[in-house]
């Protein structure tokens, strides 16, 4: 979908294996370094290697539509990841950024992060079961 660096994959290995752990403050503290380190271009390549990671393969072709039921009456967060990842599926990198800073301006980076995260991981546990 895009272009991302091989440590962007690195750390969102690394962010995987610290949510399967249930430990949410590694999963923050990864994230930071990653900012610390790559500023927000970082957060974000991670973000949607995590993304990539809970799609898994796309078929070409169209446009996508996923469905997230009673969205619009979720929290910020998970609506921020229902609305990063088809975002991801459709390829709409403007989209990814405009969410990004988003998220960015209202404060809620760091819990739409960690909801990425946590959902990218019941994900796996699910295609795993």
């Amino acid at each position: 979908m895009t272009e991302v660096p091989q440590h962007a994959f690195d750390d969102a290995a690394l962010v995987l294996q610290r949510a399967l752990s249930g430990d949410s403050d590694a999963v923050v503290g990864t994230f930071d370094a990653v900012v610390d380190r790559d500023g927000i271009v970082g957060a974000y390549d991670v973000a949607w290697c995590l993304a990539a990671t809970m799609v898994g393969q796309i078929p070409t072709g169209g446009a996508w539509t996923l469905d997230f039921p009673g969205i619009d009456d979720a929290r910020y967060d998970k609506r921020w990841v229902a609305r990063f990842v088809s975002a991801y599926v459709n390829g709409d990198i403007p989209t990814g950024e405009a969410l990004f800073g988003a998220a960015i301006a209202d404060g809620q980076l760091p819990d739409c992060l960690l909801a990425l995260a946590g959902s990218t991981v019941a994900t796996l546990r699910h295609r795993a079961a």
